[in-house]
């Protein structure tokens, strides 16, 4: 019995590949450049596509269990249909799919509407899934550590409602614990959804705090100007991805991402321990520069 990976080679999907090998699962991984892939040994390589319906019959060829991430790509709707219909003609019953907290609220986000329009044809279709609904990644915070250490300012416009932001290490032991669960359930289970959450909800003032405690210099928050966070981030990624981030952003200081009653308990249930702390995590990044 064979799980497949898609995204195999992304921050979250090669923690799931390592935590469902670490679990003795017989791993398939999807990639685009098999020669770039640097996986744990015993995984198997399969190149391909989401978009090339040839190359992904093949792949889903002897797939018990699909384990479906897509990237925030203008194709990603698309992408996840193919993939699931593909996956039916296969016979593949049993899936775990990454979605995103509050993909039913935040209505306006493209990248999140996409992916509850994923949900319904997963729920529609009828497969044995777990959605897995997680929040924002701390492994985001990559992204703007060199500006916080340069310039002692926090950028990211995440406002006073806060995210209940999770390490991307934890979302891949829980992804391979739900997965190897499907796999090995000898009876149909049913469809569930669990939001994937940290165990504190941060703020920016908070994030800044943070920042400071473990660098042990003033960090500021830089404030909830989303049109200037647009502006920043086209000069490195494309407009439209841009104005996504930015509509999310305003979603952030209007909303936030707030764990539901019990979430976290289910989750330190699942792990056997805590959940990483969004300090530890900055103390982490930091201490490795």
């Amino acid at each position: 019995m064979t799980i497949l990976v898609t995204g195999a080679t992304g921050t979250i999907g090669r923690n799931v590949v390592e935590q469902l090998v670490k679990r003795g699962a017989d791993v398939r991984a999807l990639v685009r450049n098999p020669e770039k892939a640097s996986l744990p040994a015993g995984v198997a390589v399969a190149q391909g596509d989401l978009l090339d319906v040839d190359s992904v019959r093949v792949v889903l060829s002897g797939v018990s269990t699909l384990f479906l991430l897509n990237a925030v790509v203008p194709d990603e709707f698309t992408q996840a249909l193919t993939a699931l219909n593909l996956a039916r003609e296969a016979g593949i019953e049993r899936l775990v799919y990454l979605s995103v907290i509050h993909s039913d609220r935040y209505v306006n986000v493209p990248h999140f509407a996409g992916k509850f329009g994923v949900e319904r044809m997963i729920e529609q279709m009828g497969f044995q899934a777990t959605i897995l609904r997680p929040a924002y990644f701390m492994n985001n915070e990559l992204m703007i550590k060199d500006v916080v250490t340069a310039h002692g300012v926090y950028p990211m416009p995440i406002g006073s409602k806060g995210l209940a932001m999770i390490d991307a290490r934890d979302i891949g032991k829980i992804a391979a614990i739900e997965l190897i669960r499907r796999e090995a359930s000898a009876v149909p289970l049913p469809l569930q959804r669990f939001n994937l959450v940290g165990p504190d909800t941060i703020t920016g003032a908070k994030a800044a705090a943070i920042w400071s405690d473990v660098l042990g210099r003033a960090v500021v928050y830089g404030g909830d100007d989303t049109a200037g966070f647009e502006k920043n981030l086209r000069q490195f990624m494309p407009p439209w991805m841009a104005f996504d981030m930015r509509v999310m952003s305003e979603r952030f200081l209007s909303e936030g991402m707030i764990p539901e009653v019990g979430d976290i308990g289910r989750l330190v249930d699942m792990l056997g321990r805590p959940l990483r702390t969004y300090r530890d995590f900055v103390a982490e990044i930091t201490a490795a520069a």
